[in-house]
């Protein structure tokens, strides 16, 4: 996969945790919904098959929209190191209805005693790159990130 800007968002973050501690973050559910989403946002119902064409799901509850599901599929798993879902599938590579249409890759590198992380959302084109930042995606993957650095710190 490569990185495209003119279709693509980026961030990254440096975690005072090691890679490993982060892994745990990414993958146990128990641990996902605790800074999947930007507070006050509540992630729950968390559910992960960890190999590719497996089911990522969850639920959002988010104040004044309401409860929102969100279906994805595991594309590529290389524990401790990578992890790549679409919420363009859900399990078993079956077409997601009503999906935003994304590809998030999530990168973990050793940097010292701690880890560099980068997220990265591949989309279509320009326009819904342009509409996933305008929509907050900094912001909002953003405070996620903040979040994990935090519970990734705290275990």
């Amino acid at each position: 996969m490569s990185f495209d800007p003119a279709t693509d968002l980026e961030l990254t973050r440096r975690f005072a945790a090691a890679p490993a501690t982060v892994w745990r973050c990414l993958t146990e559910p128990a641990l996902i919904e605790r800074w999947f989403a930007p507070r006050p946002v509540v992630t729950r119902d968390v559910s992960l098959d960890l190999r590719p064409g497996g089911s990522f799901r969850s639920v959002m509850d988010v104040p004044g929209h309401g409860e929102m599901p969100g279906h994805g599929c595991v594309l590529e798993v290389d524990p401790g190191r990578r992890l790549v879902w679409t919420d363009l599938m859900r399990g078993g590579w079956h077409p997601n209805a009503g999906s935003f249409g994304f590809t998030a890759v999530l990168t973990l590198e050793p940097e010292g005693e701690g880890t560099l992380y980068r997220a990265q959302a591949l989309h279509r084109s320009q326009e819904q790159r342009a509409g996933h930042e305008k929509m907050g995606f900094h912001e909002g993957w953003g405070a996620a990130a903040d979040q994990l650095g935090e519970l990734a710190a705290s275990l």
